[in-house]
């Protein structure tokens, strides 16, 4: 074996042992994380709380929305009375609807007990707001007999009103017996029109 020869099989079997010698990195795998029942129950209850936070809010504001409209529809309703009221300026509106009444009759029909409860709808909503319920009758009968039976279907009106929830002393009545024809006309559909109790309103 040559000298040159000699020195190369040193110089490989040095290389050897430094390679061998230096000890390979060990690649570190991230482990991915696992999140336990408990914590995935937690967030789906969150999720859920969330939810329904989102949807009580919508909801409020849609009702908000909605009773502003009829609150504007309301109060765009309202037209000044001609004919003074007892207490001055009166004001009318069509989403206060009368209630009809049998010939010779003041009690309230089960028809007219939804159109009031209706009214009382309304009511509530301006709980400071005072109406007054007119008694009207047809034609038929003495002026005195027709005041009195007036008033007994504006005071049956104010009680079916009171039983709704609404104060007392919000209402006051007043009977107008046959002197203000709702329709003038002398037959039996005229006088099912008058024979009703009418609301106004005497302050917003």
């Amino acid at each position: 074996m040559t000298r040159k020869r000699f020195t190369i099989i040193i110089v490989f079997l040095c290389l050897g042992l430094i390679l061998s010698g230096c000890p390979k990195k060990a690649v570190m795998k991230e482990q991915p994380t696992t999140k336990t029942a408990e914590e995935l129950a937690a967030e789906k209850e969150r999720a859920r709380i969330e939810a329904e936070k989102r949807e009580r809010e919508a909801k409020e504001a849609a009702r908000l929305k909605e009773e502003e409209a009829k609150r504007k529809e309301f109060e765009q309703s309202l037209v000044a009375k001609k004919t003074p009221g007892i207490e001055g300026e009166i004001l009318e509106s069509k989403l206060l609807k009368d209630v009809h009444f049998d010939f010779d009759k003041y009690d309230i029909r089960p028809g007219d007990a939804e159109t009031l409860k209706e009214n009382a709808g309304w009511l509530k909503k301006y709980p400071k707001m005072k109406i007054q319920i007119e008694g009207h009758c047809d034609e038929r009968g003495t002026t005195e007999y027709n005041l009195a039976l007036g008033e007994r279907r504006a005071n049956s009106t104010k009680r079916y009103l009171l039983s709704l929830g609404i104060p007392d002393n919000l209402i006051s009545t007043i009977s107008y017996g046959k002197e203000r024809p709702f329709d003038p006309s002398h037959n039996e559909e005229a006088w099912a029109k008058n024979r009703r109790a009418h609301f106004v309103i005497l302050s917003k």
